[in-house]
């Protein structure tokens, strides 16, 4: 059996017995014909199944080089990675032919997008302005309560929904919030006025401030779900014609690239965020390039 034979064979076998959708069939169909064109070029010859058994890890290394040099993204390559490992897993359970090198190749890794934030000034109208989307005054001191305190704390939406009254911030006071973030750790951030004022307010209006009662309450007396908190930011941008990454989350990504913006050093933007990795920190280095080369310019004593 020749590649191509293989190849429709295992088309046949997703279409007929997998059920796959027909763009699914042509999408691993697109993607095996370029891999077999690769080998063939590649190997001399068209491969058939015992030049497919003999392939070597290095083999299919070169065949992703080459994509790489024609301009392919690591995502690109890991989808055709993808098919081809599912041709071979499809040949060994019906054609006997096992081939382990094509387990041995790493999946290429997508590159994780960088944070987008939002202007600072979109970021502060944001805060207040929510408000007038809700219809009753408790609302509204909740809102902006919570949108305060996303984007003056860098909250995850998820670490802010699951705050009790007794976690919340006094007005008047000075004590830091303490916030249970991703694996269960704790950090500590500052809270501004601002945050405290909003938050101070909110309680003024809550229907159950006992301590161990959600901070955010929805409409039914229960926490507040994410997905409300979404719809409303997804409402709020559509009226006020901000950008599709204007989600709850932006003003995370908002809270640090405007720290970074503003001279805060990436350990303590790391500890703010409760970041595990500097790396993942460093991302939001590349948003703000230009500001950051004025602050260096600034700082450096030889800069001048």
């Amino acid at each position: 059996m020749t590649g191509l034979q293989a190849r429709q064979a295992f088309l046949d076998w997703l279409a007929q017995e997998r059920h796959s959708s027909p763009l699914t069939v042509e999408a691993y169909g697109t993607d095996l014909a370029g891999f077999l064109g690769f080998l063939t070029n590649h190997l001399g010859a068209e491969p058939d199944l015992t030049a497919l058994k003999a392939l070597r890890p290095a083999d299919f290394r070169a065949w992703l080089a080459s994509m790489a040099n024609d301009g392919s993204v690591n995502a690109t390559r890991a989808r055709h990675l993808s098919a081809v490992r599912s041709f071979f897993k499809y040949l060994a359970k019906r054609h006997g032919m096992e081939n382990p090198s094509v387990k041995l190749v790493a999946t290429p890794r997508a590159r994780r997008p960088l944070p987008r934030a939002l202007p600072a000034n979109d970021a502060r109208d944001l805060t207040t302005d929510i408000a007038e989307l809700s219809d009753t005054a408790a609302q509204q001191a909740r809102d902006t309560a919570l949108f305060t305190l996303l984007y003056g704390c860098g909250l995850r939406i998820a670490e802010a929904l699951s705050l009790n009254v007794r976690d919340a911030p006094t007005q008047g006071g000075d004590a830091p919030l303490r916030v249970i973030g991703k694996g269960s750790k704790e950090r500590i951030v500052p809270v501004l006025p601002v945050v405290r004022a909003a938050i101070g307010a909110w309680l003024a209006k809550h229907p159950d401030r006992q301590p161990d009662s959600p901070l955010f309450l929805g409409a039914r007396g229960g926490r507040l779900d994410p997905a409300v908190a979404q719809k409303t930011m997804r409402e709020y941008r559509r009226l006020n014609g901000l950008p599709e990454h204007a989600t709850p989350h932006a003003l995370r990504h908002s809270f640090a690239t405007h720290l970074l913006a503003g001279g805060a050093d990436l350990r303590s933007i790391q500890d703010l965020l409760g970041h595990a990795s500097l790396s993942t920190t460093q991302r939001y280095t590349s948003v703000d390039e230009a500001q950051l080369m004025n602050v260096w310019r600034k700082a450096h004593p030889r800069a001048g």
